[in-house]
């Protein structure tokens, strides 16, 4: 079977690699269709939900993988936020949303002037193309959680439940 991921970024891609080894992956470029920089829970869940839906329009006969991450409120504090989702041939819509951590001030201020978070990441770091590599969770978590690894969690959420789907 495949895997169609809608993203070309190595920490998704390489994230449904390691979950469905077994299967070929490939990835492409599918819309999220909200936001370059989504600001809620449901709205980085939509764009997740989006890119999957694509990828088996695209693609019959596959399954659809599309990963999101963006930024929450939970009072006044931003965090970090990251959905997944995974569409089977008959259209049945998975879901799963991974780790939060909260951003700091100076972050929560670049992101309300309309910057993405990937752009204010590399200013903050000192570094270049952190979305495609630590990822902003790597960064604030000394890298003991890399972005790869918190969309691994995610992908093992949406296997799982995919599996559990098909057994009855």
């Amino acid at each position: 079977m495949k895997i169609i991921i809608g993203s070309k970024n190595p920490a998704k891609v390489n994230a449904v690699l390691e979950i469905f080894p077994a299967y070929t992956v490939i990835n492409m470029d599918a819309a999220s269709s909200v936001s370059a920089q989504p600001f809620s829970d449901e709205e980085t869940r939509e764009g997740a939900v989006n890119r999957a839906l694509e990828c088996v329009q695209k693609n019959p006969n596959t399954l659809g993988v599309g990963l999101e991450g963006g930024v929450m409120y939970v009072e006044d504090q931003l965090y970090l936020c990251n959905w997944g989702a995974l569409v089977d041939q008959e259209r049945n819509i998975y879901t799963a949303s991974g780790a939060r951590i909260p951003l700091p001030e100076k972050i929560n201020t670049e992101l309300k002037k309309g910057h993405e978070l990937g752009d204010v990441m590399d200013q903050f770091a000192k570094k270049q193309e952190v979305r495609k590599k630590e990822g902003a969770i790597g960064v604030f978590t000394n890298e003991l959680v890399t972005r790869k690894e918190m969309f691994v969690h995610i992908i093992k959420l949406l296997r799982g439940q995919w599996e559990f789907h098909n057994r009855f």
